[in-house]
């Protein structure tokens, strides 16, 4: 059997980053897509054409549109090299920072908890949003700034006094960065050049986003990661459909698949296998779920929470009918332009400053254009033809609803239903999204995947979404229209998210914050399935950050577990002008750069496994371990206050909090040296203030107090105010001699002075030897509440060999520090 470092199965946006990831580090990485390729200029267009572009392989079509059938809603994704991005609408918008909840209750128990944080997903957006290059609508440039639609949305917005923003598109404007827009121009090749090998032009405003870009203005995943990938050496195969993944015998996996060829009308599916030390599951939110629910019985202990915290991202499609332009006088046309060009946002109760109902979730409605695959439910509203297919079709689905096992599977009849005939109309789609509830369930049935899925428990979003899009239809002018399926309370989606979700712990999800799958070392879920509820905004930026940081973690434990590359990647080039730091590594020189300030441990919500962490390891250093942890602490600190006991009761006291990876990369080392230093990665957030990240942080365990039996935990972390000032938070918890019902509050409280500066060395009372008394600006005590006391506990981790030992040898350390002080009231 063919065997190779990494099989990624999936081309969409978690797939093809972590594709590329793994190829630019230097490992053999074979991509499976079960679709095609789609190079500019190859997209459907004609009526034939659209009829067939439909993916249902049994019924011998190939095409990009996979359209399903569920209880409650219907849903779009793709099946192509590129997955969701060839017919997305190229939003790329980041999860809004206060909606990454972490403990909201669901209708049916249990709670909607992101182990991840906006903190975490930063740098990694970042990087996405480096290779893929988003860019607004440019809106007041000439020939751009006439766009009815988009001027139809601004002016609704100004109406009704709702936020309006122009989202990042990942659209080609101009023929280079930062040049002017125009239409058609040609563009120059990345430096990793083009996997297709056709020539791409600027966007010519067709509004054809949805059914494939044919001047390759789109900068889809094809055109970007999976160029890259290609160009460090990742091995691209399309056609391939994965059955079933299984453990191989001492690690890692097998995955076997069938290759299919519609050249063939005759051919049945060749099938496959291959083997690989790591595996990265993203075939989308259904083929990722339906691959781990047939392979139940080959990884057991998937655990309960796999099929569960489905949702729809809140999608929710309706029509503006014989809506005309700002002078109420032509038609508006809302095929002028990409798909989508600017965005309504509707507030959370979670913002900062609330402006929606009570209990308010937040959304987001964007303009839509003419998207091939909704034309057939505009059909009722404006095309009196094909009548008697629509009929048909109808019958066909009201007959399967009522029937015990209906055909989950919508794209053969869509295929007929579509036909030679051309839909089309004159209407404004609005496509609105935002925080539904995630309490949906995916599950076999007969061998198919089924979904129990219901708008009731997200009624008040959607009834939301209906009432301000009925007040912007009535500011323009036009009719509204529900889509043909809200009478029965159905919704389509083309952002299904959940089924194998992330989770703090093997009860909370089905693999951790980095996407690896609890209890199967090397299984890796990188795309939207993973995602806990509802990402709100478009997810695929997201889904694509997630996978990079994924990644970071997959190379990390790769480099731990298997040594440095060799034979292979020489060079880290990301084809934007910067580098990962793979070569390094690859050579056994050092850690991958994770790009991110503030590292972390799996399943907690911090980022990746700091650098340090697996140095030892990777570069072969005398087999040394790491050990890392993650701590979250609450409480009040009080500007103006020197002593923190005062700052706790004062008045004037504001919130307080951190979230650090506490990493020694060294265990032996840690233990034995007198400092027990270790380095303190992660944030601070004080009052209304955002989140800083910590750098050059440093935390000592178990050093001697101001007497020979005390021992303290010291805090330094440096970190930049909102303002631009440096600042030092220091903190300590003394340890000190007295009955073991202490240990508790010892352990978990922390006196705490913030300080101007970044301070280095510090005295017994935390304040650095001739500091002057100014220089303490707050000051307050932080606590580890319970609840997140239990979830440090799951945040333990090693990198390295003996990491069983490690973490045995830290243990018998701290109980042993502990015994120290605490022992003798119990002789």
């Amino acid at each position: 059997m063919e065997h190779v470092d990494a099989v990624v199965i999936g081309s969409g946006f978690g797939g093809s980053v972590a594709a590329y990831r793994l190829a630019e580090a230097g490992r053999s990485v074979v991509l499976l897509e079960r679709g095609r390729p789609y190079p500019p200029g190859s997209f459907p267009r004609s009526p034939a054409q659209m009829g067939r572009a439909f993916w249902d392989p049994d019924e011998r079509l190939y095409g990009m549109y996979d359209v399903w059938r569920f209880k409650g809603c219907d849903s779009v994704v793709s099946s192509g090299l590129g997955g969701g991005s060839l017919i997305y609408a190229n939003v790329l918008l980041r999860k809004d920072e206060r909606w990454f909840v972490h403990e909201q209750p669901l209708p049916g128990g249990g709670y909607e908890s992101w182990p991840v944080t906006r903190a975490d997903l930063d740098p990694h957006y970042d990087a996405v949003e480096r290779m893929i290059a988003p860019t607004p609508y440019p809106f007041d440039r000439p020939g751009y700034a006439d766009t009815p639609k988009t001027h139809a949305m601004q002016d609704a917005a100004a109406e009704l006094g709702l936020d309006f923003a122009l989202p990042p598109l990942a659209v080609r404007f101009a023929d280079r960065p930062g040049g002017a827009p125009g239409r058609g121009l040609p563009l120059a090749d990345e430096p990793y050049a083009n996997l297709h090998g056709v020539p791409r032009r600027s966007c010519t405003l067709c509004g054809e986003c949805d059914i494939g870009c044919n001047e390759g203005a789109k900068n889809s995943l094809d055109h970007t990661y999976l160029s890259a990938a290609r160009h460090h050496g990742a091995d691209l195969r399309t056609l391939h459909e994965v059955k079933g993944v299984r453990p191989r015998p001492g690690g890692g996996y097998a995955v076997d698949y069938v290759r299919h060829d519609p050249a063939d009308p005759a051919a049945r599916p060749v099938p496959g296998a291959i083997s690989c030390d790591r595996l990265v599951l993203a075939a989308g939110t259904y083929g990722t779920t339906f691959l781990l629910l047939r392979s139940r019985a080959a990884l057991p202990g998937l655990g309960a929470a796999l099929g569960t915290r489905f949702s729809g991202n809140g999608d929710l499609l309706t029509f503006l009918l014989r809506a005309t332009d700002r002078d109420r006088v032509r038609p508006l046309d809302a095929s002028h332009g990409p798909v989508i060009t600017s965005a309504i946002r509707l507030p959370d109760e979670l913002d900062e400053s609330p402006s929606g109902p009570p209990g308010a979730r937040g959304a987001y409605i964007q303009d839509g254009g003419y998207p091939g695959f909704v034309d057939w439910m505009v059909q009722p509203f404006d095309v009196p033809g094909e009548i008697e297919r629509a009929a048909r079709f109808l019958w066909d689905r009201f007959t399967d609803f009522f029937s015990k096992a209906p055909d989950t599977n919508l794209s053969a009849e869509l295929a007929e239903l579509v036909g030679n005939g051309a839909l089309s109309v004159s209407s404004l789609p609005l496509l609105g999204m935002g925080r539904d509830t995630a309490d949906g369930v995916l599950r076999l049935s007969g061998g198919r995947l089924v979904a129990d899925w219901t708008a009731k428990s997200s009624e008040a979003h959607f009834e939301r979404l209906r009432r301000t899009m009925r007040r912007i239809s009535d500011v323009l002018g036009a009719d509204y229209a529900d889509n043909p399926m809200w009478f029965r309370k159905r919704v389509i989606t083309a952002h299904p998210l959940g089924g194998a979700p992330m989770g703090a712990h093997p009860g909370a999800g089905v693999c951790d914050a980095h996407g690896e799958v609890f209890g199967h070392p090397g299984l890796y879920i990188a795309d939207g399935s993973a995602m806990p509820g509802p990402v709100g905004p478009n997810p695929s930026l997201t889904i694509a950050a997630f996978a990079d940081r994924l990644s970071t973690r997959l190379l990390e434990q790769a480099a731990a577990t298997t040594g440095p590359v060799t034979g292979r990647q020489t060079s880290a080039d990301r084809g934007d002008g910067t580098t990962r730091g793979a070569t390094p590594q690859a050579a056994g020189a050092g850690p991958v750069d994770t790009t991110d300030p503030h590292g972390g441990a799996p399943g907690n919500g911090t980022d990746a496994v700091p650098a340090g962490a697996a140095s030892g390891a990777a570069a072969g250093g005398g087999g040394r371990t790491s050990l890392s942890f993650t701590e979250d602490m609450t409480g009040h600190i009080a500007f103006g206050e020197r002593d923190p006991a005062a700052g706790r009761k004062s008045a004037d006291r504001v919130p307080a909090a951190f979230r650090l990876t506490i990493t020694a990369a060294d265990v032996d080392r840690f233990v034995a040296e007198p400092g027990h230093t270790a380095r303190a990665e992660g944030w601070v957030k004080i009052g209304e203030g955002t989140r800083r990240p910590v750098g050059d942080g440093v935390f000592n365990l178990f050093v001697p107090g101001d007497a020979p039996d005390r021992r303290e935990m010291r805090y330094r972390l440096h970190f930049t105010g909102d303002d631009g000032r440096p600042l030092t938070l220091v903190g300590r918890k003394n340890v000190r001699p007295g009955p073991p019902t202490r240990i508790w509050s010892d352990t978990s409280t922390l006196y705490t002075r913030v300080l101007a500066g970044h301070v280095e060395d510090d005295d017994a009372d935390g304040v650095p030897d001739g500091t002057a008394a100014d220089a303490v600006l707050a000051a307050g005590v932080l606590t580890i509440r319970p609840s997140d006391f239990a979830r440090q506990l799951t945040t333990f981790r090693t990198v390295g060999p003996g990491g069983v030992r490690a973490l045995v040898g830290f243990g018998r350390f701290f109980a042993g520090e502990l015994w120290e002080v605490y022992g003798p009231d119990l002789a």
